[in-house]
């Protein structure tokens, strides 16, 4: 070591250079080890650099006669001390020797993923966005290559920084975090969404997209090449990737290797690593081939992209949100299996389950607990293009358009399907509880007439008057029981029904107490699936309970299996079911979709499972909380009341949201979440813009046409008059004999 001096002499480095020799025992014929010299970085000159140390490489006797050793940096040391190594040329270890060994080809950029993992992997991210509340861009999504020796499969990676998941679910609740993801992925990928991969400029994209198109080891080249998958992702990806043309063609995603033997010490290639923030994917496409094609999607609006630039948790994540399905159902159901009122319950307290709906109704709320999905603005496309698209209807349905029918189950595989030409049917039912229909009754056969006539697909209706019986029936001694009673309301209810303009050719209405015996096999196969514990927990049956209605929902279950229609379905146990009800029905389905794959064939395109459409409430006129009942004819206007009728209902019992004063109406605006009249109109009034000129100026106390409470409800007036007047006269016309005609057991022309 030479601290004391910048540059040591010949003499004295020979004498080290002995010493070290000496140290290690070489032979004089040994080329001696490399020496390290240590020199004070504040003592050395710059010159130090390029000095050069002379020492004999034989004897180390004769200065001068060795060979010129030049000394190079090598590395910082402690406390400031630079490293130099004096070496022979050509020794290894020099630098240019070194150098040249250091010079290696630039490794080769691993091979593009093919299109059908490059699909998948961004179809993974976006399932990752809304299950673990992240945006799919800034997640980002790093590929491993292991397709070059394992075809069709990959791994990814995935960051966890911010994620919405707050506190993030400890290690013991990953399994169903990646089982939701999984699931989540390939509910995407069955979507069917036709996928846009096009260049723009980097201003461009980033002033109408923002920041979240970015992955965090994106370049940011002046122009960028983006990709969007429907209500999946809307990222930059590589020049180089390749995707497919829709999100259906990469097949199903499996996700690999999610756990490991017990005991064995190899970490599992799918797993969540919540200390190191990461997500690592490791899957498989059912269709590893499928090849790129022409893009036929398109560039998303800017609406669109905000809402998959959202990073809320977006899934309900069945063991980490909710214990499971059926506990779930038990908590919105009530404690009894009659439609009894809740007497305890506390004003304001939300109660939906098949037979009660009560309290201030939170949609959100429902959506999660019920684990349904909510209707993208990417799927409400996907259904214009299906209808309006094919020409047999204008436009969407106004319910559509303004988030009334709001949630669904599979609607985007229901859609996949029609892409591809495949047909589908239509299930909906009514409970005959009396002769007269109300509005609210109305509501679910209005929307399906119009997903008949826009689908062009056939529709059974199920008359439930044995499911009346079982809970309201009544028996005398005398008289014996009024069984026959809900059957003749079963007769005048289809002509409310019927009156909605259904196309005849394509319709069956049945009575369950009439046509229970084509159904009676499948009833049979699903007594046998649900345990009376699963019915029980989720339908709420007690002790007391008769034994029909804890059989009943098995009745109500088969309609959505084909087989049930052997006559007017044709032979075809195939054929998919969509079912669009109100949200407060969910739990009978969802107890069906669990066992559905035990009542078709392998090859069912759903896997039996049917379809949901939710439709929000219809409030009552007292109040807009909960829904109307039939029970209490002045929170409904019934298809049989008078003009009179309709105008002193409204005019007396339509809750308002307007404020007591007309200079208070003009400061602050009426309260519309509560205001019935305007509600009411957001159902039945066509006309958007005049819907939405009484939005803004009802609601905000402003505008050229002063809107008061008293103008609001007389519009009502006049809209429902109209509607009711339309009705009453179509129904008139419809006599028992026809009704008849649209019961017979007879093959539907589809």
């Amino acid at each position: 070591e030479f601290q004391s001096r910048p540059c040591p002499s010949n003499q004295r480095l020979a004498e080290v250079a002995a010493q070290h020799k000496t140290r290690r025992g070489t032979s004089t014929d040994t080329p001696p080890t490399p020496l390290v010299l240590v020199v004070n970085l504040d003592r050395s000159p710059a010159r130090w650099e390029s000095a050069k140390v002379e020492f004999a490489r034989e004897d180390l006797k004769a200065i001068g006669k060795g060979c010129i050793l030049p000394c190079f940096p090598v590395d910082f040391g402690a406390r400031g001390r630079l490293c130099w190594r004096a070496m022979a040329e050509g020794s290894p270890g020099y630098p240019e020797a070194e150098a040249k060994a250091k010079v290696k080809k630039p490794r080769p950029l691993p091979p593009p993923p093919p299109p059908s993992l490059a699909t998948a992997s961004i179809l993974v991210r976006g399932a990752a966005a809304r299950v673990l509340g992240l945006q799919p861009g800034p997640c980002g999504g790093e590929l491993q290559p292991i397709w070059v020796s394992e075809p069709g499969c990959s791994k990814l990676t995935m960051s966890l920084d911010g994620s919405t998941r707050s506190p993030f679910p400890k290690d013991e609740l990953h399994g169903p975090l990646l089982d939701a993801l999984e699931a989540e992925a390939n509910r995407l990928a069955a979507e069917g969404g036709a996928i846009a991969v096009w260049e723009m400029a980097r201003p461009e994209a980033e002033a109408k997209y923002g920041e979240a198109i970015y992955e965090p080891k994106s370049q940011r080249s002046d122009m960028l090449r983006l990709a969007h998958l429907p209500g999946a992702a809307l990222l930059e990806i590589p020049n180089n990737w390749t995707l497919c043309a829709t999100t259906t063609d990469c097949g199903k995603i499996e996700f690999l290797q999610k756990e490991v033997e017990a005991g064995s010490k190899k970490k599992p290639d799918t797993m969540i690593m919540a200390k190191k923030k990461q997500v690592i994917v490791k899957f498989g496409v059912q269709n590893p081939d499928a090849a790129a094609a022409d893009m036929k999607g398109d560039a998303p609006s800017e609406e669109v992209a905000k809402a998959l630039a959202d990073n809320s948790v977006r899934v309900t994540v069945v063991g980490v949100d909710v214990p499971d399905a059926t506990k779930e159902a038990a908590k919105a159901s009530t404690a009894a299996a009659a439609p009894a009122e809740n007497e305890n319950a506390e004003a304001g307290d939300m109660v939906v389950d098949p037979w009660s709906v009560k309290g201030k109704i939170d949609y959100e709320k429902l959506v999660r607990d019920f684990g349904s999905t909510k209707i993208s603005p990417e799927l409400l496309e996907r259904i214009r293009k299906l209808t309006v698209g094919s020409g047999r209807v204008s436009d969407l349905h106004c319910w559509l358009r303004r988030n009334i029918f709001f949630s669904h189950r599979e609607l985007d595989a229901i859609c996949a399907l029609q892409e591809k030409g495949m047909p589908f049917y239509l299930y909906t039912g009514r409970g005959p509880s009396s002769a007269a229909m109300h509005l609210g009754h109305l509501l679910p056969f209005m929307f399906t007439q119009w997903l008949q006539k826009a689908f062009n697909v056939p529709l059974v209706i199920q008359m439930t008057d044995d499911e009346k019986f079982l809970w309201k029936g009544e028996y005398d001694p005398d008289k014996g029981d009024n069984l026959d009673l809900y059957r003749r309301y079963t007769v005048e209810n289809a002509k409310d029904i019927i009156a909605c303009g259904f196309d005849k050719s394509k319709t069956f209405i049945f009575s369950d107490c009439d046509y229970v015996g084509h159904m009676y096999p499948n009833i049979v196969r699903t007594w046998k699936a649900i345990t009376y514990n699963t019915a029980k927990s989720a339908f709420g049956f007690q002790g007391d309970s008769n034994i029909g209605q804890s059989a009943f929902p098995a009745v109500q279950a088969v309609p959505s299996f084909s087989s049930s229609f052997k006559v007017p379905l044709g032979d075809n146990e195939r054929l998919p079911c969509l079912i669009p009800c109100a949200i407060d029905q969910d739990p009978y389905f969802r107890v069906t979709r669990d066992i559905a794959h035990k009542l078709v064939p392998k090859d069912h395109p759903l896997k039996g499972k049917p379809s949901l459409i939710h439709c929000k409430f219809f409030p009552p006129l007292t109040g807009a909380d909960g829904k109307m009942a039939a029970s209490d004819t002045n929170t409904a206007i019934f298809l049989t009341d008078t003009p009179d009728e309709i105008e002193k209902k409204i005019k007396q019992y339509a809750f308002s949201g307007g404020r007591q004063t007309a200079k208070e109406q003009k400061e602050k605006g009426a309260d519309l979440d509560v205001d019935v009249s305007y509600q009411w109109l957001r159902f039945f009034l066509d006309d958007d813009a005049e819907l939405r000129k009484i939005e803004e100026q009802y609601g905000s106390g402003k505008g050229e046409d002063y809107w008061n409470t008293g103008q609001v409800k007389n519009k009502l007036i006049e809209v429902l008059k109209v509607l009711v007047k339309r009705h009453q006269e179509i129904r008139s016309k419809i006599t028992d004999e026809e009704v008849a005609e649209w019961m017979a057991v007879r093959k539907l022309d589809f």
